[in-house]
This record gives structure tokens, C-alpha cells and sequence, in this order.
């Protein structure tokens, strides 16, 4: 049993469980997961479900380390952390809804979150999410930790594992972070001290030695390439080659070599960072004197080849997101108080409050000396200190890098004798804010030697210095200092009074100054020259948050200091460089509230204080500063703390709104709307400070305030927009959503706006002042509505292309906020405030047209299911109290607007039928979550619906048939009380309409319309069709004169939906075979109940599905069918017509041609040239006889010419009959206990057909047997189907009788416009004679099925009941039969070849061969042994006539078979000559055999008169044909189907 807790809401409880809600949402995530996963693998998506199962498998894994309640709370966190990132990234690749959370990753409840907060954490969600899954697309899938990738903040870990290198003395080690672009460092050192013996000097650093590389923005990671950079250093003697046996100078820091490691993967995340691998960096050591650092870096990055001896450092390298703060709380095994902290050369992208900085970074740059009297150039080693004016040094205020203690001097590398010497080494100086002003740098230059005693003697040469603060107050500039060498005595250079009256950089003026080669200084600083052929360049960047380079800000942080200049001051900030204003963020506001806050009993600075103070805010919202938003959100919780504050920004902007309102010109007013959001918060903030502070006080004149404030506002929106100011409608875009999102940040205090108005008679003037009707008045609680809809943002083009980052979706949110903010006496104090109805009807219409715009146009992103449910209850709440003031205002006969309750009843279907509430669509955590929320807000909105329309009593009638189906909409939501509750409103409409006109052929029309669309639709289910059956017909019931005519229009619907239903399965389903049949089941009966319109609309679904499958025949006679319902006339067309013909083509002549011609193009395509030949005879006598069109005429004749040349050119081969029969109650009732005749497709063999017919049905048993199958069969709820081929009965022409015609002629009535059918089935009668079992066996069982249709020839028909006639077959007839095919089909060969002399030989042998050579087929000896032998005659003499058939069908096979063998040795080949030399034997025995007993016959032969064309021969016997053939019954309509490609045979009936 788990343990529970009971939460208490008002009355409400709950009992939820008492685990770690991160826990249960776990198990949710998991479950709803679980389906999915399962669905991944039966759909094939391998990758997508192995990366699902790694997911589920960790979140089992964390959810036991949670529920195991031993990790501590910085793991506890940090692990909560990553599992909710994980649950939101994979519910948003899995297309589920979206997760909001707080900052401490519990999940939003909208109950107690304000309608803007919830959408601004949606958005973040949303933005936090894309970021990842495009940081997914780029990096390998990884188990996501407890990074934060949208930080501005980067941090990359750096541990040094060992360091392998023979120098034999100290070194120093300085790492850092490198851009080869800029070549140039970007963060400031991590420095190691190692001792000679091969370990850090510090041995506690031992297997410690970390530090992190902090304040990396993105602009950093996008760097082109990045490097981490070692100069190692060593610290000795001159020249390690020197001998020890003379004494040598020491302590010299000389360069020794460098290391250097392509970091640009790992900083991007292109590959794994991974604080336990280990990367090799070599050490690229100095060659030569003159190989300075910097250069050898910039070589080693540039790919040039230096030999690096095998000597090395190992480090680890991991990227690290966020502030160095939630670094340290995420990782405290890698970032703790032990781990040196690099920050970059620079500011970060955002400077937190609090976060002070006075870092000033100094670069030895380069520097030229001459070698005066020395024999060789120098070894000069530059000495930097700070000073103050004394010329004291300053202790240990210089840091060469981080993990290093500060010095009080530093001494710069030392290259041997070179003249131009390069050091670019960085070193921080960090003087507290206090003494900047009196410091100075001074740089000291000294030779030095190898030998220890000439060393000792060497004094300084030269000096520099530079101020670290300017004559103005501002710090040193960034950037290169071409600073001043001077020279003189020793102790003269290090006495600041001599040389700080000096100028300390050259410039223009001082070039000229010092043009001479020295020059000396007069008075106390005499002995003092300028070295003219010596040079010398630093480089300095201040990083400070309280020193400033810029005039205009330094002026206004110490306005105190001349009070004088403050307007000036105050003017001059908007002229400050932004970057700038921001670096100082903090101080700036402190110092323009405290100028506001000092000057409280006078308002001459308020206005310039309001101004920076919009420049401010509007330079936080640039993208550039973008990241600073936090900065000020953080400001005005954490820092601000004005409490006055609040009453002069109010002021202030009132008066900017009041001035504009009355048209005067108000420049500032765009800019100060644009920051209002940041104005409110500060004057909410100030307020309640204010509040806090003095228990309250003053609330009444803070609402006087708000109260001036709004209906300036009001004023303004209602002010022209080509007036003075022009200012209503762009200013009204800055205007929704700060106000709003101020008035809903806390639901639980009441909003001040509103309730400021009062509940009684002063509360209903002033609301009234608030809502008067103007030219573009904003309204209270619904002006943001009015708003959009004055300034000509009419719903519809508002709605189109919403998105979550668009602004119009905040203007939704805004909306939603306000209405969950107002009451029934909100609604009430509302309304009564209109002056007139005809005002109120306009902003009731307005507000149903935007309501049902945004309800039906997708406002936000569908996984924002929170935000979507939460409008939707602010909606429900807003319709209804709406749907009260109809009742009231608009229903009786003086006051009814049939127009707004239309728009009513039209907002609230829409409202009932959005996706959205549709539960039963939505997982079973999902709709539990929902109903046990929101409730199932259908059947709220479902009931008011249903109230709305009975209480329009005789009105209601004005809504037939218009509200027909909005009505059916609702109806058919799958929700069953809200069905059974409204589903009797069609009743209502049915005795309506009926009691006034005596029918409801207008309900009957529209609902049958609207059903079609709304079933295909995918609404609707047998659910749906018995209670509309069972309510109607009771309805009926209890009204006799709605009994039968009711009983009717129910069976009518039922009947409709039970076919519409079929036919929406069929077409949903991915299996298309039965769509064709079921598509004409529909067609049928809208042709019965004559519906044209929805006739011929079925017409070309079912001509759109035949040419789909390439079945052009069929399209073709589809559209024909249409064509029929035509006149050659120019009447109009009654019924709309789908498709292209239907856009310009209106009369009926028109569209009847533009059929024809496409018809006839089908019929081309399908082969079909003789129905073609129909068509455009038919239309030839119209351009002939009626139109007089000529050229018309012209072409319809040059197209028939062309198919008839096509019949006898073009081969179309025979195909082959099958019946199917589908028995048993589980076929589709289109399907159910009926036969079909299907046609082949060319070449296709029956198993290959059967195989396609069944796939539908895997389920299903096929029949073996011919015969009809009985009750047990049809009855059962199983699926049987039997197949089997049958043979076209041909019935010739009566014109085409006894004449000789081509055989592609006669081909084609033998295949199509067939009229009966036949198949047959052996079987025995009587005793078997083993003599002569043949003449017993050979009997058959011949059946001819009669079918029901239209004539079309491919159309495949259903076979009529009763299904066939029997007839018997005796084995003599089925001889005839037999020897009567085989001739036609020699006749039939011969008549080929002499058509076409190209054709192959090998069938032709084949059968000649077959006939002629007994031992190959036996040949007609069968016969004779059957059926002409004394006892068979004797036993059966009314078969005389027969035997004499059969005996003058073998006699005339001979001419045919000396036909055949004479063209067969005009063609054969040599290869072949033996094989006709044995087959003309074995004809030349047959012949003299055949003549001798049954006579000879003589072929006939029909020579063409036209050139060109052979001879042809006809087979003409002069006896009737068989008796039993004249005796089948007639196939009515005998038709086939023309298989699509890989599907099978589609039957259906017309």
C-alpha cells in the first residue's frame, strides 16, 4: 500500500500520493512511453525505438536513486534535473504534449500560475527544447545531464594530469585559451610552477592541478577554431649549455617551448568531453634564439612541422554549462574550492547584478633597442610595477595568471640578444577601485648577462610609465600604448616626482615634441631624456564594472560631484554606446532612482530620469543585449529598492499618454511603450516596497493613479489616426501584453483595474466612462478584442499563421488573462455599461467572430495542451455569461437578431468540436488528467447548446435548414450522454418545419448533404447510426403524424450512414481493393433516392479511383455515365461539377463536349478504340449538323481514322473470366453472400489472381468446390471464398455473321459487351467401362450465370439470383466443342502469320506439331475409339447427327493443317528443316487417312482487293451450331474488371 496525502482546495479534496511527485510523474512518462515504444517497433523505426529504449531504461535507473531517498540534496537536485530534461526531450520527439516547470522543476499547476506566467514558461519550454533537439542533430545522442545548453555561460574544465618534459631546471607553465583567427590569447593564464625534479612546486597539487575557463558566451563557441595553448617557461640560467665551472646569473625566465591542442570539437560539442579521457599534447621546444613564443604558437596552429621529441603534457577537457555558481553546485567533484578559476579576456555576455569586477589586463606587446655601446644587442628583461604617486610600488596587486599567487613585480621573459623583441605576455592588475585614480604603471628596462658578476652591475637603461586614469576621470583606454622611453640615472628613472609630469604615451603632439634624439627635461626633472631610437608597446583592457571609459556615463555615476551638470548628464547618456551602458547596468539605475528618489519634493529631473530609463530598458530588449533580461528581472527583485519610485514613473507616463491623447505632439511616447512591460514592473515593484514599508498606506491615491492613467489610455485609443499624433496604432502593439501581463501576474489579488471601478452606482458611471462606444474605444476587460478589430486587424487575416513566437499569440494570452481575472459582476457591470443595444449587438457579434476565428485557427502549438485548456475554460466562462445576456436582451420578438444568435450557436459548435476537447483521441493519463482538471467541457457547452435552442420557441424555424449542420457536428461527437441529449433536436427541426410547410424536406435535404461530408470526414459510428434510429423513431412515435413519414427519412438515413460508414473503412483502410466496390454501392443509392448532385460527385471519386490504378476503360465509362445525364443543349448545368470541368464550362453543351473528349482520350488509353469510335461519331454529327464547326469536325475525323488503323495494328491480347463468390456473414454487406465476375488483366494467370483476391482477407477459407454453397456456409460469421475461371459465351453480331472479317475484329465482341458467361465441371454417370472409359467420363456439368447491369465493358457486374442454369454436357458434345476450338485456333494462327509475316515460328510449330504427330498428343484417334465404333452407335442413335459433326470437324482440320504446315516451310529455319521434314510425314500419313474416311473439304480464301493487304481464310461448316449453345441463357451486361497493378480484382455493381 502506498501512502497518500489529502490536499484541500476550498471545499474540494484530493487524495494524491505521498511520493516524490518527480517519482509519479516517472511512472506516467514511462507508461504512456511504453505504448508507443511497442508502436516504434511494429512500424520498423529501428533508430527512433533503440534510443526510446535507452531513455525508458534510464529513467528507471534514476527513478530507484529517487525513491532510494539516500543521495544528498546538491544530488538530489542535480538528478532531478536531468531526469525532467530527459522526460521533456523525449516527449517532444515522441510528439507529446508539453511539459511546463518551474525553476525548481516542479510542474506548473494552471490553478494557481497566472495566464501569462504559464505562457511565458510554454515558451521557454518550447525554445529550450528546439535548442536541444537542434544541439541533438549536431552532437551524438548522449544521456543528457544537468547542463542548461540555453545558458549564456560556458565553462570549459581543464585538468592536468602529467607533465613529461627534460628541462633540469624550474619552469612555469601558462595555459590558455587561443583564437588562431584573431591570433591572438582570449582568457587569462592558468599557471603551474613545476619544480626540476618533475612535480608541481606545490606538492599538494599534486593529481590536483584543475582549473576552469569560465565567462565563455556563445560568440566564443562559434569561434572558426580554438586552441588550448601552454608556453612553458623555464627559470635559470642564461643558456643551459653553459659549463657550471664559473659562477652563472640565475633566476632568468627564458622560453623554453610550447604546447598547443585543437579544442574546437569539444567547445562545440562535436565529439565527447569527458573529464576522465586523457589527450597528449606535445611540446614543440624553442630552436633558436630568435624564436619567440607567440610566433612558435601561431606557427605550431598553422600546421607547420616542429619536432616536439616525444615530450608532453596529459590533460582532461570537459565543457561545463551555466554560472560559475551552478557549476560548482552541478559538478562539485570537478569544480571545487581547490580548482582555479580563468576568466576570459573580457566581459561575459551578461553581467549579473552583484557582480562587481575591476580587473585591468595589461599585454607586454613588443618592444626595439638599440645596442649603444655594447658590442652585441641586449637581453633586456621589462620589470612592471604599480605605483602610487610617490612612486611607492603597490603590493601584490599583479596576478600573472590564475592558480598563482600575486606579486608585487613581474619580469617579463628574456630572449638572447635580439634587437626587435616580440613578448606578448598578459598579466592582470587588480588595484582596488579606490586607489586607481593615484596609481600608475612603471616599466623598467634592464640588461642582463650570463655571468653573475657583470650581471650585478647592470642597471636600469630605460623607463616607462602610464597613468591607469585619465586627466577626465575615465581609466585608461583599450587597446595599443606607444608609450614614452626615457633614460637618465638610475635612481632619477625610479623617482616618480621626476617623471610623472612627463608625457607617458607618444602622439602627434609629442612626436614633434620629441623629434630630437633627446632632449633634456628643465627644473626637477633634469636628467631625464627621451630615447629616441628606443621603442616600446603595451596593450590594455579594462574590465571593470565601476570604471568607465565614457565621459557622458562617468559624468552621471558621480552626478553628486557636480549637481550643476546633471541635465546635461542625464541628456548625454542617450548618446552613450550601449554596450557600454550595460556593462554598468547596475550602477547606471542605482544612480538614476537615486537622483529620483533625492529630488522627491520636485519633479525637474523626473522626466530626463524617465527617459534613460526607457533608453535602458529598450537597450536590455535588443537582441544584441538580449541575455541582459535576466540581468534586470534580477535587478528589480533583488536590488531595486526605490520605494517613491513609483508615483513619478506613473506620473510621468500618464502625462506622455495625456499629452498625445489630446493630440499634441509626443515624441517620446513610442519609445516609452515599447519598454512599458519593465515600466509597470518598476512601479509594482516600488509600490510594493512602498506598501511593505509604510503597512499599506496610500493605496487610494495609487488606484487614482492607475485610474488617470487607463482612461488616458482610453483616450488615446480612441484618438484618429491621421490626427497630430498618429499614435493609436502602433503604440497599441506595445500596449496588450505588459498590461496584462501586469494586471495577471498574481490570481489571487484582485485586479486593481477592475475592482477599482466599485460595484454600486459609481462603479457603473465610471465603467461606463471606461466602455463608451467611440471611433476605436478600448473596452474594459475585452479592449484588447475592440483593439484588433477598430484598427482594422479584422479575426481572420489576425488568426492566419499564429505561432507560439509570434506577437499575436501573446495578444491571445493577454486576453486569457483578463477574462480569468473577471466575475459574473465583471460580465454584469460590463455590459450594463454599453449606452445602447445596437452597441452592445456590435461588440457581441464582433467578439463570436474572433472567438470562433481563434478556436478554429491553431493559436498555439498543439503539445501546449496546459495553455490550449486553460483559454478554453476563460472561453467556456465567456460564451456562457454571453449566452445569458442573449436570453435576456435578444430573444423576444421587438429585440430577436437573428444574425448574433446564429453566430452564437455557430462559436459554440465550433468551440464543442475542437480538437482539442476531444478526450476520446487523447492516452488514458491524458483524458484522466484532463476530465479530473478541466472536466469535459463538451457536455458544458453540449447542454447550453441544447437550452439556447428550445428556448427560441417559434423562431426556431428561421435556423432550418442553416443550423442543420452545425447541429449534425455536434451530434456526432463520440461522447454518448452529450449525443443522447441532443441528438433529439433533430426531432424538433423535423416538427418544426413539418407543422408549417406539412413536410421537412429542407431538414431532409441539408442533413442527408451534410452526413456525407461529415461520415467522410472521419465523424460517425454504429454507436451513432442505432441512437439515431432508436431516438428518432421513439420522437416519432409520440407524434402520429410524424410516424410513417418519420419512420421513412430514419430508414433513409440508416440505410445511408450504414453505406457511408462502409465506405469510409474501405477508403481509410491502406488496403484500396473493395474501394471501387464500395464506392459504386454508394453512387447506386444516391441515384435511387435521386440525389444527382451527390450522384455525380461519387462518379468522380470512383473515376479518380480507376485512373489511379491506371484503369482508363473504366474512367472512361464513369464519366460517360455523366455524359448520359447531359443534353446537347446550351441550358445551364443543375448539379455543381467536381473537378476541372467544373470552373469554366457552364452550360451543359459545354461540359457535355469537354466529357467526350476526355472520355474518348481514356478509351485510347484502355485500348477501347471501338467505344471511342461511338464518341466521336456522336460528336461529329454535332460539329457536323449542329455547330457548323469545320475544324472541329476535321480533327474528331482524323482521331477515328487513327483508332481504326490502331484495331488491326495494335495487339490486344484475350483475357481471361473468373467468378468469385464471398460467402459468410463476415464480408462487408456490399460483399455479403454475392458472385461477381471479374476480367483479367493481359497475361494474368488465375493463381496470381486468387493470390491478390485474398490478401484482403487473411482470415478467409477458399471454397474448392464449383457448386453454390449452402446455409451453413452463407449463415456463418466466417469468411469463404470461392474462385474459378469462366468462359465468355460469344454472340456474334448479326452483321458480322457468315462474312469474312479480321480477326482483331472479331476479337474484340468475343471479349467485350459478352452477355453470358460459362464454366463447367466433369463428372460421371453410369458404370465405368474400362474399354472405353473416355465415352463415360468426358461428360460436364455446364452453368451459365446470368449477371445484373449497365452494359459497361469493364465494369465487373454481380451475378443475378437465381445465380445459373444447368446444362448437361455429354462427352460427344464436349468432343465437338473441343475439336470445333481446336480449329479456330489453327484457322486463327494461319491468319496471324499471313498478316504479319515477322511473327515467331515457335507457336505455330507447337501446335501443328501437336496435332499431326500422334505420339506427341494422340491427335482425334481418341474420338474414333469413343465414339465411332459399332457399339457406341448402336448404344445411342440420337447421337447420329452429332457423330457426323464431329467426323466433318476432323475432315475439315486437314486443309487447315496443309495451310498451316505450308506457311510453317516458308518460315522455318535451316536448324529446323529436320523437325518439318518428320512433321510433313506424319500430315501426309494423317491426310491419306482422314480423306479416305470423311471425305475431302476445300479451304475458301478472301484476297483483299487493296495493295498491300494478304489474303485471308474462313473456316465456314455448313451445319448449325451445337443445340445446347442456343439454349444458355443470356448474360445481361456480362462485364469485367480490369485489375490494378498489385492489387487485386475490384468487383462492384452499377
Amino acid at each position: 500500500m502506498k501512502g497518500t496525502v489529502v490536499e484541500q482546495r476550498g471545499v474540494e479534496e484530493s487524495v494524491v500520493p505521498a511520493e516524490m511527485p518527480t517519482v509519479q510523474e516517472i511512472t506516467t512518462t514511462l507508461r504512456e512511453w511504453a505504448i508507443i515504444w511497442k508502436q516504434l517497433f511494429v512500424a520498423g523505426q529501428t533508430e527512433r525505438y533503440g534510443q526510446v529504449k535507452r531513455m525508458m531504461q534510464e529513467l528507471m535507473e534514476q527513478r530507484s536513486q529517487l525513491l532510494s531517498g539516500t543521495l544528498p540534496k546538491d544530488q538530489l537536485l542535480r538528478l532531478r534535473k536531468e531526469v525532467t530534461g530527459k522526460m521533456d526531450y523525449g516527449n517532444k520527439i515522441l510528439a507529446l504534449d508539453l511539459v511546463v516547470r518551474d525553476e525548481d522543476e516542479n510542474i506548473l499547476d494552471p490553478d494557481r500560475t497566472s495566464v501569462i506566467s504559464l505562457f511565458q514558461a510554454h515558451r521557454r519550454a518550447a525554445q529550450t527544447l528546439t535548442q536541444r533537439i537542434q544541439e541533438e542533430t549536431v552532437r551524438p545522442l548522449q544521456a543528457p545531464g544537468p547542463r542548461v545548453p540555453s545558458s549564456p555561460s560556458h565553462n570549459l574544465f581543464l585538468r592536468v594530469r602529467n607533465f613529461v618534459c627534460r628541462i633540469g631546471e624550474e619552469a612555469q607553465l601558462f595555459m590558455a585559451l587561443y583564437d588562431p583567427g584573431e591570433q591572438r590569447i582570449i582568457s587569462e593564464n592558468y599557471v603551474i610552477r613545476w619544480a626540476s625534479t618533475g612535480v608541481p612546486q606545490d606538492i599538494e597539487l599534486l593529481n590536483n592541478l584543475k582549473v576552469v575557463f569560465t565567462d565563455l558566451g556563445s560568440t566564443d563557441l562559434k569561434r572558426e577554431r580554438l586552441f588550448l595553448v601552454c608556453q612553458i617557461i623555464r627559470v635559470g640560467r642564461m643558456d643551459l649549455r653553459d659549463s657550471q665551472s664559473r659562477k652563472l646569473s640565475t633566476g632568468l625566465r627564458r622560453p623554453f617551448g610550447i604546447s598547443v591542442m585543437d579544442i574546437t570539437d569539444i567547445t562545440k560539442g562535436t565529439c565527447d568531453s569527458d573529464e576522465d579521457k586523457q589527450h597528449f599534447i606535445p611540446v614543440h621546444l624553442v630552436a633558436a634564439d630568435g624564436d619567440f613564443l607567440h610566433n612558435m604558437i601561431r606557427k605550431v596552429v598553422e600546421g607547420k612541422d616542429i619536432n616536439h621529441k616525444g615530450q608532453g603534457l596529459w590533460v582532461s577537457l570537459k565543457m561545463l554549462w551555466g554560472e560559475l555558481s551552478q557549476v560548482r553546485k552541478d559538478h562539485p567533484h570537478l569544480v571545487d574550492r581547490s580548482t582555479a578559476v580563468a576568466r576570459k579576456l573580457g566581459y561575459p555576455e551578461v553581467i549579473m547584478p552583484g557582480d562587481v569586477r575591476n580587473d585591468i589586463y595589461l599585454t607586454l606587446v613588443q618592444g626595439e633597442f638599440d645596442k649603444g655601446n655594447k658590442k652585441t644587442q641586449k637581453n633586456v628583461e621589462v620589470t612592471v610595477c604599480v605605483c602610487d604617486e610617490a612612486g611607492n610600488v603597490v603590493q601584490n596587486v599583479i596576478h600573472t595568471g590564475a592558480g598563482d599567487s600575486p606579486t608585487s613585480h613581474y619580469r617579463s621573459v628574456v630572449y638572447y640578444q635580439q634587437r626587435h623583441q616580440r613578448w606578448m605576455e598578459t598579466l592582470k592588475i587588480a588595484v582596488p577601485i579606490e586607489d586607481v585614480h593615484r596609481t600608475h604603471l612603471r616599466f623598467t628596462f634592464r640588461h642582463r648577462s650570463s655571468s653573475e658578476s657583470k650581471d650585478r652591475s647592470e642597471r636600469i637603461f630605460s623607463m616607462a610609465f602610464v597613468r591607469l586614469m585619465r586627466p577626465d576621470g575615465t581609466t585608461l583606454r583599450d587597446g595599443e600604448h606607444d608609450l614614452v622611453l626615457y633614460k637618465g640615472d638610475s635612481k632619477k628613472l625610479e623617482d616618480a616626482s621626476a617623471y610623472l609630469s612627463l608625457p607617458s604615451e607618444r602622439n602627434l603632439s609629442e612626436s614633434k615634441l620629441l623629434s630630437g634624439s633627446s632632449f633634456r627635461v628643465s627644473g626637477t626633472t633634469s636628467g631625464l631624456a627621451v630615447s629616441s631610437r628606443d621603442s616600446f608597446q603595451i596593450s590594455t583592457l579594462v574590465c571593470s564594472t565601476k570604471l568607465t571609459q565614457n565621459v557622458n556615463l562617468l559624468g552621471l555615476l558621480k552626478w553628486r560631484s557636480k549637481p550643476s551638470l546633471l541635465c546635461g548628464n542625464l541628456q548625454k547618456l542617450m548618446n552613450v554606446d550601449g554596450g557600454e551602458v550595460i556593462k554598468f547596468l547596475q550602477d547606471t539605475l542605482d544612480a538614476l532612482f537615486s537622483i529620483m528618489m533625492e529630488h522627491s519634493e520636485t519633479d525637474v529631473y523626473d522626466t530626463l530620469v524617465f527617459d534613460a530609463l526607457v533608453f535602458i530598458v529598450r537597450l536590455v530588449a535588443d537582441r544584441k543585449f538580449q541575455h541582459f533580461n535576466t540581468v534586470l528581472e534580477a535587478y528589480i527583485r533583488q536590488h531595486f529598492s526605490a520605494t517613491l519610485a513609483y508615483k513619478k514613473l506613473l506620473s510621468v507616463l500618464t502625462q506622455y499618454v495625456e499629452q498625445a491623447g489630446r493630440g499634441e505632439p509626443c515624441e517620446p511616447l513610442t519609445r516609452t511603450f515599447k519598454a512599458l512591460e519593465y515600466i509597470f514592473k518598476f512601479i509594482v515593484r516600488s509600490r510594493h516596497l512602498f506598501a511593505q514599508l509604510y503597512e499599506g498606506k496610500e493605496a487610494a491615491e495609487f488606484q487614482r493613479s492607475l485610474q488617470r492613467f487607463f482612461l488616458a489610455l482610453n483616450q488615446l485609443m480612441g484618438s484618429p489616426l491621421e490626427g497630430p499624433t498618429g499614435a493609436s496604432a502602433p503604440l497599441c502593439n506595445y500596449t496588450c501584453i505588459p498590461l496584462a501581463s501586469w494586471w495577471a501576474q498574481e490570481p489571487s489579488r484582485p485586479w486593481t483595474g477592475i475592482h477599482s471601478l466599485g460595484t454600486g452606482r459609481e462603479g457603473a458611471r465610471r465603467s461606463g466612462e471606461l466602455g463608451k462606444k467611440g471611433s476605436g474605444k478600448v473596452q474594459l476587460g475585452l479592449w484588447v478584442t475592440n483593439w484588433l478589430e477598430e484598427q482594422g486587424q479584422c479575426p481572420v487575416p489576425w488568426c492566419q499563421g499564429l505561432t507560439s513566437s509570434s506577437p499575436q499569440s501573446h495578444y491571445v494570452a493577454c486576453m486569457a488573462a483578463i477574462l480569468s481575472q473577471m466575475d459574473k459582476d465583471h460580465y454584469s457591470t460590463y455590459i450594463q455599461a454599453f449606452p445602447s443595444r445596437p452597441e452592445l449587438m456590435d461588440f457581441l457579434m464582433e467578439t463570436f467572430i474572433l472567438f470562433k476565428d481563434l478556436i478554429g485557427k491553431t493559436v498555439y502549438p498543439g503539445d501546449w495542451v496546459v495553455m490550449n485548456m486553460v483559454q478554453n475554460r476563460e472561453f467556456l466562462r465567456a460564451i456562457n455569461q454571453f449566452a445569458t445576456t442573449l436570453t435576456e436582451m435578444f430573444l423576444s420578438n421587438s429585440n430577436f437578431e437573428l444574425q448574433l444568435w446564429n453566430n452564437y450557436f455557430h462559436l459554440a459548435v465550433a468551440f464543442l468540436t475542437q480538437d482539442s476537447l476531444q478526450l476520446e483521441n487523447f492516452s488514458p493519463a491524458k483524458r484522466n488528467s484532463i476530465l479530473a482538471k478541466y472536466g469535459d467541457m463538451r457536455a458544458t457547452i453540449g447542454a447550453s447548446i441544447r437550452d439556447m435552442w428550445y428556448s427560441l420557441g417559434q423562431r426556431k424555424i428561421e435556423f432550418i435548414p442553416g443550423m442543420v449542420g452545425p447541429i449534425l457536428e455536434m451530434t456526432l461527437v463520440p461522447e454518448l450522454e452529450l449525443r443522447k441529449s441532443t441528438i433529439p433536436i433533430f426531432f424538433d427541426m423535423m416538427l418544426c418545419e413539418h407543422r408549417l410547410t406539412g413536410s421537412f424536406s429542407r431538414f431532409e435535404d441539408e442533413i442527408l448533404r451534410r452526413l456525407d461530408s461529415e461520415v467522410e470526414g472521419g465523424r460517425g459510428d454504429e454507436q451513432y447510426m442505432q441512437l439515431f434510429k432508436s431516438i428518432l423513431l421513439s420522437c416519432c412515435q409520440s407524434h402520429p403524424e410524424l410516424a410513417k413519414p418519420g419512420e421513412d427519412f430514419v430508414r433513409l438515413v440508416s440505410e445511408l450512414l450504414e453505406r457511408l460508414l462502409d465506405y469510409r473503412a474501405v477508403m481509410n483502410d491502406e488496403n484500396k481493393t473493395y474501394s471501387m466496390s464500395c464506392t459504386v454501392n454508394l453512387l447506386n443509392f444516391y441515384k435511387e433516392i435521386d440525389r444527382q448532385a451527390m450522384y455525380i460527385r461519387y462518379l468522380y471519386k470512383l473515376k479518380d479511383l480507376h485512373i489511379s490504378y491506371e484503369n482508363y476503360t473504366e474512367g472512361a465509362y464513369t464519366l460517360l455515365l455523366h455524359a448520359r445525364l447531359l443534353a446537347w443543349s446550351e441550358e445551364l448545368n443543375a448539379a455543381p461539377v467536381p473537378g476541372p470541368h467544373g470552373l469554366h464550362l457552364h452550360t451543359q453543351r459545354q461540359l457535355k463536349e469537354a466529357l467526350y473528349n476526355q472520355i474518348i482520350e481514356y478509351f485510347d488509353q484502355g485500348k477501347m478504340w471501338e467505344e471511342a469510335i461511338h464518341i466521336c461519331k456522336e460528336l461529329a454529327e454535332q460539329y457536323e449538323s449542329h455547330v457548323f464547326d469545320y475544324e472541329m469536325l476535321s480533327d474528331i475525323l482524323q482521331r477515328e481514322a487513327k483508332f481504326y488503323e490502331k484495331i488491326l495494328k495494335v495487339l490486344r491480347p484475350s483475357p481471361d473470366y473468373f467468378a468469385v463468390g464471398y460467402y459468410g456473414q463476415g464480408f462487408p454487406t456490399f460483399l455479403r453472400n454475392k458472385v461477381f465476375i471479374y476480367r483479367g488483366k493481359e497475361y494474368e494467370r488465375r493463381e496470381d489472381f486468387e493470390m491478390q483476391l485474398l490478401s484482403p482477407f487473411p482470415n478467409a477459407e477458399k471454397l474448392k468446390s464449383t457448386s453454390p454453397p449452402g446455409q451453413e456456409i452463407t449463415a456463418s460469421p466466417g469468411q469463404y471464398i470461392q474462385c474459378f475461371t469462366v468462359q465468355p459465351a460469344e454472340e456474334a453480331k448479326v452483321r458480322l455473321r457468315g462474312r469474312s472479317i479480321p480477326e482483331q475484329i472479331t476479337n474484340f465482341y468475343k471479349a467485350n459487351h459478352i452477355q453470358r458467361f460459362s464454366y463447367s465441371r466433369p463428372f460421371k454417370r453410369g458404370p465405368n467401362d474400362p474399354d472405353n472409359e473416355f465415352a463415360v467420363s468426358a461428360g460436364r456439368s455446364c452453368q451459365d450465370p446470368q449477371l445484373g447491369g449497365t452494359g459497361g465493358r469493364w465494369l465487373c457486374q454481380q451475378v443475378l439470383s437465381p445465380p445459373c442454369t444447368q446444362i448437361i454436357i455429354s462427352p460427344l458434345e464436349n468432343a465437338i466443342e473441343t475439336m470445333m476450338k481446336t480449329n479456330e485456333k489453327i484457322m486463327s494462327e494461319i491468319n496471324r502469320h499471313q498478316n504479319d509475316p515477322s511473327l515467331p515460328i515457335n507457336p505455330l510449330s507447337m501446335l501443328l506439331n501437336g496435332i499431326v504427330d500422334p505420339a506427341v498428343m494422340g491427335g482425334f484417334a481418341k474420338y474414333e475409339k469413343a465414339f465411332f465404333q459399332e457399339p457406341y452407335m448402336q448404344e445411342h442413335p440420337e447421337d447420329a447427327g452429332n457423330i457426323e459433326k464431329l467426323k466433318d470437324l476432323i475432315a475439315w482440320q486437314i486443309p487447315l493443317l496443309a495451310e498451316g504446315i505450308r506457311i510453317h516451310g516458308q518460315k522455318v529455319t535451316e536448324d529446323l528443316r529436320p523437325f518439318h521434314e518428320r512433321m510433313e510425314q506424319c500430315f501426309e500419313q494423317l491426310r491419306a487417312k482422314v480423306e479416305s474416311q470423311y471425305g475431302v473439304r476445300e479451304m475458301m480464301f478472301f484476297e483483299d482487293r487493296r495493295s498491300g493487304r494478304p489474303r485471308s481464310i474462313a473456316w465456314v461448316p455448313d451445319w448449325d451450331q451445337l443445340s445446347h449453345t442456343g439454349a444458355r441463357q443470356v448474360l445481361q451486361g456480362g462485364v469485367h474488371l480490369s485489375l490494378p497493378s498489385a492489387l487485386p480484382a475490384e468487383p462492384f455493381s452499377l
